[in-house]
């Protein structure tokens, strides 16, 4: 309970401190720009590399990755349908579909892996999935979405190779399967730099918040109102049905993969959307609604599978 209050409090201080930014116009007229170039190009990059190099591939294999997996399929699947039907448009259905299913597993999840399931290291299935296949393939669908059909088909096979964050998640996967150590000179530079990552994605939120309206009225309504139903309540819902009934999990590790499943869309994906100016508005108020209803639906999930 603590770990989950004190995740929340972390973020609404760095996302306080962005609108306040934003409001007085610290930064100037191209500040959010700026802070979106820098964590897309450089700082997440290299916090992706960091994380990945070190991490323990043998989770990838495991029954809650499957879950999560799962889980995020059929959440996004059915935003994509409903987006296909709809003509929603590439670029806005594979950003609704993200914030449908894309978990905050970073910022917010470590912390309540951390104090609310008592090993950080649980999460790390939820992140190896998303940055390792999820992020790749939405990133490749909005750079073909916005290329149409320019480009060789060989252009377009290496359009995941062009993107930073994709680059720098694949790199650190091939250095931590090939079993190679990052020299101390090289790895602390990019330590440093990836620190930079989380706040800023943060302080860019924040700072979009000043002047943007609550909810549109428009067809951003439908669509965050319906990729909001699908995040909180959706996949937790998704997850535990598949953990209890397919998988056979209970205790423990089925209060894991419902948590993990039950956390908001990432902030991230506002910056994924500003960087590719497609769906923003959709992005940023996903993550603000589907923020505020994890709180409850965490506490409940807490308390009754705790």
């Amino acid at each position: 309970m603590e770990g989950v209050l004190s995740g929340f409090a972390v973020i609404a201080i760095v996302i306080a401190v962005g609108y306040g930014l934003g409001r007085r116009g610290t930064l100037g007229e191209q500040g959010i720009d700026v802070l979106t170039r820098l964590a897309f190009t450089v700082a997440g990059p290299a916090l992706l590399f960091t994380t990945l190099a070190k991490a323990d591939l043998s989770v990838l294999f495991s029954s809650r990755l499957l879950v999560t997996a799962l889980s995020t399929a059929a959440v996004a699947g059915v935003f994509t349908a409903i987006g296909v039907l709809r003509r929603w448009g590439a670029g806005r259905t594979t950003i609704g579909a993200l914030c449908s299913g894309y978990v905050n597993s970073g910022n917010l999840g470590i912390p309540i892996a951390a104090y609310v399931l008592g090993d950080a290291s649980l999460v790390a299935p939820v992140l190896l999935f998303q940055v390792v296949l999820v992020t790749p393939v939405a990133l490749t669908i909005l750079d073909l979405s916005g290329t149409g059909e320019k480009g060789t088909p060989w252009q377009r096979l290496l359009t995941p190779l062009r993107n930073p964050i994709a680059l720098g998640s694949l790199s650190g996967v091939v250095v931590s399967a090939a079993g190679l150590r990052v020299p101390g000179p090289v790895l602390e530079p990019l330590t440093l730099i990836g620190n930079m990552s989380v706040p800023a994605a943060l302080l860019t939120f924040g700072m979009s918040l000043h002047g943007g309206a609550a909810l549109d009225r428009g067809r951003d309504r439908q669509l965050v109102l319906l990729s909001v139903a699908l995040k909180s309540l959706g996949q937790p819902a998704v997850a535990w049905a598949l953990a209890r009934g397919v998988f056979g999990l209970h205790g423990a590790p089925l209060l894991d993969v419902v948590v993990t499943s039950a956390l908001p869309a990432a902030q991230n994906l506002f910056t994924y959307a500003s960087r590719y100016r497609v769906a923003e508005s959709l992005a940023r108020e996903s993550i603000l609604l589907s923020t505020v209803v994890s709180v409850p639906v965490l506490v409940g999930v807490a308390a009754v599978l705790g």
